[in-house]
């Protein structure tokens, strides 16, 4: 520690200070967009920090097609921020989306370039500041303390001091430089399988509907999938279309087919996903315009800039939420969230099978305070799938409304801590669960809390059951 010290003063001494914000957010995505804002709202100085030039993480970089469920099958569960923003992109989409998308809460399609708008402006109106193209990429310590970290980006290299620091990075960045201990994967390191989502445009929705009319039988699609394995069209082992999720009639995205053994942490995985990706869109494709009725004469317009990845790096937190407290539907004194998303572990190899796990419609489990709080640190806070979990749990949590609701408590609490003077630790926790419930969050039935007005849900599932 006396080292890491060491080299903190000597780094610091060295490089000019150029943000000094009560709040610094490492990670533009839902957790990072909801904790700037939360910070941000509740009166703290605020930098988020990202290394694109847009926010949005795995919704915008990544393309995934659609917001996984924001109910629990029966009403919203994941509200404040993550509803607002969810009914902001339908609203500024335009008249023909919202008209689609209006009543809908669950697997809503995402219209990328309206929600990088709708991040921007959101982030913005909250008061927090912006800083794009920069990468945070070394710690500076003081005991328990992150007392600056290292950014790098056009301008040069300088060091951001702030009183309270959140890593938003989706693989506990941050608190892997700080040195958090920190789980990967399963018990052997196998990692779900990434997947590069991709956008098209040509399609036909009436004929594609009419198609799954015709069949007269569930599976139609994964039917043709199958028949084009066979005949060597599509690889095999490959899994299904997860979903189609229609932004027009005629513009589509997809969540289809594996990259397996990435390793998000590691730039030499990503190149490789990324080349891999882009060669079985081809194919699929090409599948596609063959097989599938309404597809004929689709182009392809944009696949993500980096491979969609399900998981990474767990922290050792001061409370690890396991598969028990999911199937037993746990709340806990500290929940600063509730979710009811079914565990989804995609396979790690082409010969593996797939996890998967629902709770009662209705129904769902808290999620603690402590799991967000990474051991050994005082000032820093984690959210979104990378909190302190098991793997089926991580399968669960990670998905992004999810991160909304742990971004939004992350950032709520950061607020609380720069004024009080202290770490993540010493605030209130019955105060924080208030000022989430009083800015719209839901933290269940809980005596003493009031309910907040429920939106309401209706409308069918068009997307599938995986994201």
């Amino acid at each position: 520690m006396v080292n890491q010290v060491q080299a903190s003063i000597q780094v610091s001494a060295k490089l000019p200070v150029s943000y000094t914000p009560d709040v610094v957010v490492v990670g533009g995505g839902a957790s990072g967009v909801a904790a700037a804002m939360a910070a941000a709202r509740n009166g703290a100085e605020t930098l988020l920090i990202e290394q694109r030039g847009y926010l949005g993480g795995m919704g915008t970089a990544a393309l995934v097609p659609a917001f996984c469920p924001y109910t629990d099958g029966e009403k919203p569960i994941i509200r404040g921020i993550g509803l607002e923003l969810l009914e902001k992109m339908k609203q500024a989409a335009g008249e023909a989306f919202y008209s689609r998308n209006k009543d809908r809460l669950d697997w809503v399609a995402i219209d990328v370039e309206t929600l990088k708008y709708v991040y921007d402006q959101k982030v913005l109106e909250s008061g927090a500041k912006i800083l794009f193209h920069t990468f945070a990429d070394q710690v500076l310590l003081e005991g328990d303390r992150i007392s600056g970290l290292v950014i790098s980006n056009k301008s040069g290299r300088s060091v951001v001091q702030a009183k309270l620091y959140i890593d938003a990075t989706g693989d506990a960045d941050l608190a892997a430089l700080s040195g958090v201990p920190f789980q990967t994967g399963g018990e052997h390191g196998e990692l779900q399988p990434g997947t590069m989502c991709y956008v098209v445009t040509g399609a036909n929705k009436a004929r594609f509907d009419q198609f799954l009319v015709d069949s007269e039988q569930d599976g139609a699609l994964e039917n043709t999938v199958i028949e084009a394995q066979r005949n060597g069209d599509l690889p095999e082992g490959r899994k299904r279309i997860s979903g189609i999720a229609w932004i027009t009639d005629t513009v589509a995205g997809f969540n289809f087919g594996h990259i397996f053994g990435i390793d998000g942490t590691k730039a030499e995985d990503l190149t490789r996903a990324a080349i891999e990706g882009r060669q079985l869109i081809q194919v699929q494709i090409q599948f596609l315009r063959k097989y599938v009725p309404g597809f004929e004469d689709i182009h392809l317009v944009h696949s993500g800039d980096q491979i969609g990845i399900r998981e990474t790096r767990r922290i050792a937190g001061d409370y690890t939420l396991v598969v028990e407290d999911y199937i037993s539907m746990r709340s806990f004194e500290d929940d600063i969230a509730r979710n009811a998303y079914f565990i989804d572990i995609h396979l790690a190899n082409a010969s593996s099978t797939m996890t998967i796990k629902y709770l009662p419609k209705g129904k769902s489990h808290g999620v603690p305070y402590r799991c967000m709080l990474p051991q050994g640190k005082s000032n820093l806070i984690v959210a979104g799938r990378s909190v302190s979990s098991d793997r089926p749990v991580q399968g669960s949590l990670r998905v992004m409304p999810n991160c909304f609701a742990m971004g939004q408590a992350a950032g709520t609490a950061a607020a609380m801590a720069s004024v009080d003077g202290g770490g993540f630790r010493e605030i209130s926790v019955s105060g924080l669960q208030h000022k989430l419930i009083e800015q719209g969050a839901w933290l269940g039935e809980r005596p003493g809390y009031a309910e907040h007005d429920q939106t309401a849900i209706s409308g069918h599932i068009e997307f599938e059951e995986e994201c």
